[in-house]
Parts: C-alpha cells; sequence; structure tokens
C-alpha cells in the first residue's frame, strides 16, 4: 500500500511541476500549491500512516511502544500546511495586483520592470550618493 502512495505523490509532485513551468500565472500558483501540497503527503507519507496507537508513554514506562505514531511529522505537516496557505495567499494577492496594473495573466508579457533605468546608485555606507 505504501508503494501506491508513493506512486500517488509522484503523480502528485509531477502535476505541480508541469504546472508551474507554464507561462499562465494563475497555473504557475496552482503549481506551486500542488507542489506544496505534495510535500505534505511526502511528510505525512514518512510518518507511518497505519499506526492507531497514540504518542503517549504509558505510567512505569521509559519509552514509546514500537508501534506508537510519530508526533514530529504531524508537527512538520501543521507547520507546512500553514506555510503553504500563506506563499499561496501572498501569491494570489500578487497576481491579483500585477493584473490590475499590467492588464495581463501571461508571464511573457509582464515586461514593467524591464522598461524602467537603473537605480540610483547608492554610496558604500547604505546613504545615497550625491549627484
Amino acid at each position: 500500500m505504501t508503494l501506491v502512495y508513493a506512486i500517488a505523490i509522484g503523480a502528485y509532485l509531477g502535476c505541480g511541476l508541469y504546472m508551474m513551468l507554464s507561462r499562465h500565472v494563475v497555473r504557475l500558483v496552482l503549481g506551486l500549491a500542488l507542489l506544496t501540497n505534495g510535500a505534505i503527503f511526502l511528510i505525512f507519507l514518512a510518518g507511518r500512516i497505519g499506526s492507531t496507537t497514540p504518542a503517549v508513554i504509558e505510567s512505569g514506562a521509559n519509552v514509546l511502544a514500537a508501534d506508537a505514531a510519530n508526533s514530529l511529522p504531524q508537527a512538520l505537516v501543521l507547520t507546512a500546511i500553514v506555510i503553504g496557505f500563506a506563499l499561496t495567499a501572498f501569491a494570489v494577492a500578487l497576481i491579483v495586483v500585477a493584473h490590475r496594473r499590467l492588464g495581463t495573466l501571461d508571464a511573457r508579457s509582464m515586461t514593467a520592470a524591464e522598461s524602467l533605468s537603473a537605480p540610483a546608485p547608492v554610496a558604500p555606507h547604505g546613504a545615497p550618493a550625491d549627484g
């Protein structure tokens, strides 16, 4: 059964990578979300899905039971979910602003920064240079 999960996760990550190679920024963000969720599933699979024994040390024992659930992957998955959601929300907000300013969602035509002149020179200590 683990092989089936591994193949499914590989397909999930492959679809996310394929979508990230698109030049349409909405597909890029959806691919990023797929990659994030694929990594979450991978961490979840690494933490032994089938274990149902709680991660509690019994009274009188010094260690967990051998078949106890591993709480570290669960904590990592929760952290990855929060980070992935924040990254996706930021990317969507960035896309909305870019679409309002540039009027397109095609990454090839988002060239507004290329037409700007060079930035102002900066003095060695961080203060703006005179001149």
